[in-house]
């Protein structure tokens, strides 16, 4: 078993990350929508509650019991599950965001496959993810990389690839040293 970083910082991490994207989240999810939205490796839910009200259900899906501690703390449904088997149906969510954790799961290419499933048809998913191209980006992998965190950076370009392998209409706004991609299921 994996030594669990997350669920250390879990009591620290929403005063350590602060988060103030909620504005470029809404507007690149298309938010409010009628349907449901996931929020895959959503930790303590620090994003998934700044979109509460932005659709039906919130649901926040976590491997760290830590982290799924602190986001039930603000009243956020919850799902202890890895990003490569989520224990939704197919199509489940219209909405599916993933923010600074695809770096993170053990396989990215299963965790996209399992993002796409559970996306409704005519659903949008955003990744979003610090920038490997940039300096500034390089020098967290190599920390995370010293403290054993077994991150594994990918480019936009090898991101918006294991999305196009499955037939999704994807594109990439890159912002200072963050990659949105975004993603379109067909109706």
């Amino acid at each position: 078993m994996a030594f669990d970083h997350f669920g250390i910082l879990a009591p620290f991490y929403d005063r350590l990350i602060k988060f103030s994207e909620a504005d470029a989240l809404i507007r690149r999810l298309e938010l409010p929508v009628s349907g449901r939205l996931l929020d895959a490796g959503g930790g303590t839910g620090r994003v998934a509650a700044a979109l509460a009200g932005k659709a039906v259900q919130v649901v926040v899906a976590d491997v760290s019991l830590g982290m799924l501690t602190q986001a039930r703390e603000k009243s956020l449904i919850v799902a202890c599950s890895a990003a490569e088997q989520l224990p939704f149906l197919s199509g489940t969510f219209e909405r599916v965001l993933m923010v600074d954790a695809l770096h993170h799961v053990n396989h990215q290419a299963e965790t996209v496959r399992d993002l796409w499933r559970v996306l409704a048809p005519g659903g949008r998913i955003l990744v979003v993810e610090p920038d490997i191209r940039t300096l500034a980006v390089k020098r967290i992998a190599l920390f995370e990389k010293l403290m054993l965190m077994r991150s594994h950076f990918l480019s936009p370009r090898d991101i918006t690839g294991l999305f196009e392998d499955l037939g999704a209409k994807v594109w990439v706004e890159a912002e200072k040293a963050t990659a949105w991609v975004m993603a379109e299921k067909e109706r």
